[in-house]
């Protein structure tokens, strides 16, 4: 019989309020031993016993078969049922729905993560749009706020200043030897939350899995990273529960080293292809950063060029329904961060193609802080706000600059978005034709291909390969 879709289950369970409930034809169709077989086939592990219970990347819960259990040697370690993948869900989201507290939420998903990882991909992805706010933004920062509290287990690998000239060694502790992906923050400007040192873990670690739910990236391939220099949020520093590093920030040339050792040990190790994401550092080093390395290393920062790239995408998509330039526009932006100086130096970037120079570009961009509009002669401008200071006379509020300025168009607030596949595939195409691809030879069906890279949530199965010679060849000999 074939297995309800996510979206399925996730109507059932949200339509009946008890298993009791349940029409017994929808009990008879789901409550059987899921057969495991995907289009990857068969797994081989050597791992036994209580071990495989234990592990999240093998643990099926009750969906191990009767074979599976007794060749594993976990028969015994389960209750005596058998579940289907489906069921599970179903299960997982009777407990979701009894939590009112979007913290709670999200330890409980955390938690299923840590137990059983297949079926927590499955349950994300049955609904992206329900879970997304609860894995990542906005319930990530308050769990990043807690995490001490809700820290359950290592879900990445935390590197601290003290481990300057050994982190060669510190990631070789990590047991996946094939990583794709790494997301470091060193947790001084996380969300709009500011410096939560230690505690900024939970930001790497959500954007993973949406790496994994949204782009079918497998979680093995993906590694969380926090890079611990300390903290300057006195709040941190005199809790004693505390779980990273309890003094001031190193920063200058001492930091700058770490960071250098990093990008160095990484690709040592993982390849140049390994690409490294940077999250939430403070602006002081996040541009600073991304302009050293951008043409030396598989790097990007996705606060400053991810957000960017899709905000100038509506902005030019828009474009085809004004009929009008980007030029033609007046940009006032709410907020003055990475992601607000991003989208405006990609906005330049954009107008420099349809011949507007720099100083005639920057003038169509007007930024507001939290100390009202960015001007020329407002003291305490880092670099970056410099660069677009007017010449102005200072308004304090949005509202008074939207009023004055008169804009076209405000940049205020980002959605999360989702790839859709044909864009993807609008990617691939592009990345042959250009000669940037890094897989060769050129596939024949790329979205083939795509698709037998992408992570499948479905359950492996873990019987053996059994086959037997012929009976002459196991002839017992005598004396």
């Amino acid at each position: 019989m074939n297995s309800l879709s996510g979206k399925s289950v996730l109507a059932l369970c949200r339509v009946f309020s008890s298993p009791l409930s349940l029409p017994p034809a929808i009990v008879g169709a789901v409550r059987v031993c899921h057969s495991g077989v995907n289009s990857k086939g068969k797994v081989f592990t050597k791992k036994r016993g209580y071990d495989i219970t234990r592990n999240p990347d093998l643990n099926k819960g009750m969906a191990f078969t009767m074979e599976e259990r007794l060749q594993l040697g976990i028969h015994g370690l389960l209750p005596p049922c058998f579940l289907s993948q489906d069921v599970q869900v179903l299960r997982v989201m009777k407990s979701y729905e009894t939590r009112s507290n979007p913290l709670d939420k999200y330890i409980l998903l955390m938690t299923l993560q840590d137990r059983n990882e297949k079926l927590f991909y499955r349950v994300l992805t049955s609904d992206i749009e329900e879970f997304m706010p609860i894995v990542y933004t906005p319930t990530v920062g308050l769990a990043c706020q807690q995490y001490g509290l809700a820290f359950r287990r290592p879900r990445g690998l935390f590197i601290t200043i003290h481990d300057k000239g050994h982190i060669a060694t510190m990631l070789n502790s990590w047991p996946e030897e094939d990583i794709k992906a790494i997301v470091v923050t060193d947790g001084e400007r996380i969300l709009g939350l500011g410096d939560l040192g230690s505690y900024g873990m939970g930001i790497p670690v959500g954007k993973l899995a949406l790496y994994t739910a949204c782009g079918g990236v497998p979680p093995q391939q993906c590694l969380p990273v926090l890079l611990d220099v300390g903290t300057d949020n006195r709040t941190l520093l005199d809790d004693p529960l505390y779980i990273g590093l309890k003094h001031k920030r190193v920063r200058g040339k001492e930091y700058d080293d770490l960071i250098d050792e990093f990008m160095q040990a990484v690709t040592d190790k993982y390849g140049m292809n390994c690409l490294i994401q940077f999250e939430d550092f403070a602006n002081s080093n996040a541009f600073r950063i991304l302009n050293k390395y951008r043409n030396r290393y598989c790097t990007f920062n996705d606060d400053i060029q991810g957000t960017a790239s899709v905000a100038v995408a509506g902005v030019l998509a828009a474009l085809k329904i004004t009929k009008n330039k980007l030029s033609d526009h007046k940009f006032v932006f709410q907020g003055a961060g990475e992601a607000a100086l991003g989208i405006a130096h990609l906005l330049i970037m954009a107008m420099a193609k349809e011949g507007v120079p720099h100083a005639e570009a920057v003038k169509r961009i007007w930024m507001v802080d939290s100390k009202g509009l960015i001007v020329k002669g407002r003291s305490h401008l880092n670099h970056e706000k410099e660069e677009f200071a007017q010449e102005h006379p200072h308004i304090k509020t949005l509202e008074e600059v939207v009023e004055t300025i008169k804009p076209t168009a405000v940049i205020e607030k980002l959605l999360n978005v989702y790839q859709r596949f044909d864009v993807i595939k609008f990617i691939v195409d592009h990345a042959y034709k250009q000669g940037i691809a890094s897989w060769y030879p050129e596939p024949k069906d790329k979205e083939a291909f795509v698709l037998s890279q992408v992570y499948s949530s479905d359950y492996d199965s873990f019987t053996l390969d059994p086959y037997s010679w012929p009976k002459d060849a196991m002839k017992v000999q005598n004396v």
